[in-house]
């Protein structure tokens, strides 16, 4: 056998695993779970971009840069929202409480989102859409258009500012012994003052103090706005 023409066969290299391409959505997908999991300050480009399995640079190509990738997170938590499918003028204010109790349902589901959200102006379509079926349902009742307007941006503000107060005390990990001993701590305290400065205070300690869950406060936040637009409202 002629030994100089034998070659060893060199084993066939592993095939590289196929990269799924990088869009948008995925993009979203790995900061909403950063969100989630870490919460609002855990979400970076960098850090994105390391759950992807790619550098930085990769992102901005589909992302311009964190306040799009914010608008984008907030957008994504919009898709959440439930509305009704048609506005009912008899009970546009039931019809819009739903709509404040829908959003907070979405932004405590995605805890961060509300953080997101503060400070910006949501125009993705989805949250863009909600914005509008909100007017809708103030148009429905007869609502004057400034105070429409307006209304479209304060009851956005009034949630997020809820649910984001709840991300906060969130991260302190109290249990429910923690809570009522804070609260009857600070009844105690409102309970303590002088009375001669602060009279009030002093008689609506246990009032002031009422309601620890949330809820309560919450839903009187939603009476109280819903009202104030229907006293705007055209009669006619």
């Amino acid at each position: 056998m002629n030994q100089s023409r034998w070659q060893p066969i060199s084993p066939e290299k592993p095939a590289r695993p196929v990269r799924e391409p990088l869009t948008r959505d995925r993009i979203v997908d790995a900061a909403m779970e950063l969100l989630v999991d870490q919460g609002y300050e855990a979400v970076s480009m960098r850090k994105v971009a390391q759950a992807l399995n790619t550098g930085p640079a990769s992102l901005y190509a589909h992302v311009a840069n964190k306040k799009e990738l914010d608008q984008l997170l907030v957008d994504r938590a919009a898709q959440g929202m439930e509305f009704p499918a048609e506005p009912d003028p008899e009970h546009w204010q039931e019809q819009l409480k739903d709509c404040m109790r829908s959003m907070l349902k979405v932004m405590r589901a995605y805890p961060g989102v509300a953080r997101a959200a503060i400070g910006q102006v949501p125009l993705g379509e989805r949250a863009m859409q909600s914005t509008e079926q909100m007017l809708a349902i103030l148009k429905a009742g007869n609502v004057p258009d400034q105070a429409a307007a307006w209304a479209v941006d304060l009851i956005p503000l009034y949630v997020t500012a809820t649910a984001f107060e709840e991300s906060v005390q969130r991260a302190w990990e109290w249990t429910e012994d923690d809570i009522a001993k804070f609260v009857g701590d600070l009844r105690q305290f409102f309970q303590s003052l002088p009375a001669e400065k602060f009279p009030f205070t002093v008689a609506l300690a246990a009032s002031m103090t009422s309601g620890a869950s949330g809820d309560e406060r919450f839903e009187f936040g939603i009476q109280v706005i819903t009202a104030g637009l229907a006293s705007f409202a055209d009669p006619a």
